[in-house]
């Protein structure tokens, strides 16, 4: 089982980002010297009512102190975004990670996104999929052909190609069933949302698995799974250690509507701790330890991308937690 750092980039309005982003390399660094065996970060725009900093560039400034870990963004909201420049910056991190870049991908829900860059929601499954194909050709064709729906490229080429051959793995997002099917055909890896139960995690895993095979695809080389988790000190309930920044961070998350599959504010504030219990892993280092066990039994994951910072929790905090996880990933390996 690996344990990776889904790092947290969102503040809430007004919060000085002065020292932020100071805190984000010691949490690195730390996650580091922990073992640590990976670093994503996600992506919104206009992301009111929290602050957000952009995915790539806070990569490619992270990219050194998180020198031999797995990196990537997690994930890239596609139909917002053109492809070329998707592929080529992809590429140019691919490099300067030594060939340890992953490339995380998703559709996106929230109407306001699509508005404000100028894109119709309902183009955005027609839009990711394209994209995909147009990436995967500058990755790997010499002399680039494509006429789209959206995109047109006529025997233009690449600025660079990645590192690695073929280009890095690409992990698509996706938390319903035409979703994950998807992600099993054009995709490397499924990454479900912390927001998916642990029951439905292992019910979708099988089915992506199950499709793969169904297509004649080798079996993915990962399965991610984006998880909030907090390692408690162990002189009371771990949950109530961070229980105001995570409900604040939920209850943000369902304002934004859509239909990304969020249960309702209502729903999250009347009962956070049977919310949490279906999702989250929190606990004392031991109970942490089981929790990783029983979600690699119960859904196959081999990779827990964990969250340990959520707007308003401060930073040593976070650092104890990173550091408490080193203890349960030194556990893990025995």
């Amino acid at each position: 089982m690996k344990i990776g750092l889904y790092m947290a980039t969102q503040w809430r309005a007004g919060a000085d980002l002065g020292p932020e982003l100071a805190n984000l390399i010691d949490q690195v660094r730390a996650a580091k010297a922990n073992g640590f065996a990976s670093l994503m970060v996600g992506q919104h725009f206009v992301s009111k009512p929290l602050q957000m900093f952009q995915a790539t560039p806070l990569l490619a400034r992270l990219a050194t102190e998180a020198e031999g870990m797995v990196l990537g963004p997690g994930l890239l909201l596609l139909p917002l975004l053109n492809p070329v420049v998707v592929a080529e910056e992809a590429a140019t991190m691919d490099w300067l990670t030594g060939g340890n870049y992953v490339l995380g991908l998703g559709m996106g829900y929230r109407q306001e996104e699509f508005d404000s860059i100028g894109v119709p929601i309902k183009e955005r499954v027609a839009r990711l999929v394209e994209g995909i194909e147009v990436i995967r050709k500058l990755w790997r064709d010499d002399v680039v052909e494509h006429q789209g729906r959206f995109h047109r490229l006529s025997g233009v080429q690449a600025s660079l190609k990645p590192k690695r051959p073929g280009g890095p793995p690409l992990w698509l997002a996706g938390d319903v069933e035409v979703a994950v099917k998807r992600a099993a055909r054009l995709g490397d890896a499924w990454m479900p949302s912390p927001m998916v139960s642990q029951g439905a995690v292992g019910r979708l895993g099988a089915l992506f698995r199950e499709t793969r095979a169904g297509l004649g695809l080798p079996p993915a080389g990962e399965f991610p799974v984006i998880r909030e988790v907090h390692v408690g000190s162990g002189t009371g309930k771990a949950l109530d250690e961070v229980r105001e920044p995570l409900s604040f961070k939920y209850e943000a998350y369902a304002s934004w509507g859509g239909d990304g599959g969020f249960v309702p504010a209502d729903r999250i504030r009347a009962d956070f701790d049977k919310f949490a219990a279906d999702r989250f892993i929190i606990g004392a280092e031991s109970e942490v330890v089981e929790q990783i066990e029983r979600y690699g039994e119960s859904t196959g994951t081999d990779h827990i991308l964990a969250r340990v910072q959520w707007p308003g929790l401060d930073q040593k905090t976070v650092l104890r937690t990173i550091e408490r996880l080193g203890r349960v990933i030194a556990r893990l390996r025995r």
